[in-house]
């Protein structure tokens, strides 16, 4: 823990019995494991999770289904903020045909409430959330977050997967117009703790006060080869060889954008998944957060 980190600890020091409920951001490239362990940690927590990835991929979805070209930054941003207003976005927990819980309530509602906070979180285009991601089992709906994605009332969340709505998703990220119409959904999901979020700058951009960071990376390959078994397992016929490609380019796409680049905030933790079982990991992100949470 830095000098940094610990004097972020000592400012929010709870009162004696007090145990707080802190925002802990997530965050690296694609392929890295943040949708399976965020599921894990939120789990481990009793958080809730937010993928904000999966928003931009059902903007991306939306977008391709219109028919737009994914250099039409123009329409794209206008129905990006169409979706935001009209509420036609919502996350909800659960398998297909699950009943949301007062869980499920509270994080559709707040993916639906980006109208109302619309005034209260107005931005510059470097208002930023994450752009997707390839992370998670196949079996997962939503990456790794066993969530599921609504548009207009559709369950989206197998269909966001496909890698052509991956790629979409970085496309379509990197117009300001889009950032910021979505921005709002994220603050508003994490805005009263207990939270955990995931995606590509969430500790820099959307949360920056962030109580926890972590960054999740692992080497190009291996994050090539998760994904490549996923796309597999899911019947979709792809070589390990493009599945690399597509990895590599959107890294770079991720990395070089002129709004929001992913990067490593400089209090957040660096977490290498390569080599290391997703619940050893969680493991380690939970202790810290119970510490922190603590004040100790």
């Amino acid at each position: 823990m830095t000098e940094r980190q610990r004097q972020d600890d000592a400012r929010h020091l709870p009162g004696q019995g007090e145990l707080r409920r802190l925002r802990v951001a997530i965050d690296g490239p694609a392929g890295a494991g943040k949708g399976t362990v965020a599921r894990g940690l939120a789990e481990r927590l009793g958080y809730l999770l937010v993928d904000t990835g999966a928003i931009y991929r059902a903007v991306a979805l939306a977008v391709h289904r219109v028919g737009l070209a994914w250099d039409d930054s123009g329409a794209i941003g206008t129905l990006a903020e169409d979706l935001a207003s009209g509420g036609r976005i919502a996350l909800e927990r659960g398998g297909p045909g699950a009943p949301p819980d007062s869980t499920d309530a509270r994080a559709a509602h707040d993916v639906r409430a980006a109208h109302d906070a619309r005034a209260a979180h107005t931005t510059s285009d470097a208002g930023a959330a994450d752009d997707g991601s390839a992370d998670g089992p196949a079996h997962s709906s939503v990456g790794g977050s066993g969530m599921r994605v609504l548009l207009d009332g559709e369950d989206i969340s197998s269909a966001i997967r496909a890698p052509e709505i991956s790629l979409g998703a970085s496309r379509v990220s990197a117009i300001p117009a889009v950032r910021k119409a979505l921005l709002a959904m994220q603050r508003q999901a994490g805005a009263g703790g207990g939270v955990v979020l995931e995606g590509r700058d969430i500790g820099t951009v959307v949360f920056p006060d962030a109580e926890v960071k972590f960054f999740l990376t692992a080497p190009a390959e291996i994050r090539a080869k998760r994904r490549y078994d996923e796309l597999v397992a899911r019947g979709i016929d792809v070589s390990f060889e493009a599945t690399l490609s597509d990895v590599l380019r959107r890294d770079k796409a991720d990395s070089e954008r002129a709004v929001a680049p992913l990067r490593k905030a400089d209090d957040a933790i660096l977490v290498d998944s390569g080599h290391r079982s997703p619940q050893e990991i969680i493991d380690e992100m939970a202790t810290l957060v119970e510490i922190r949470a603590r004040g100790a």
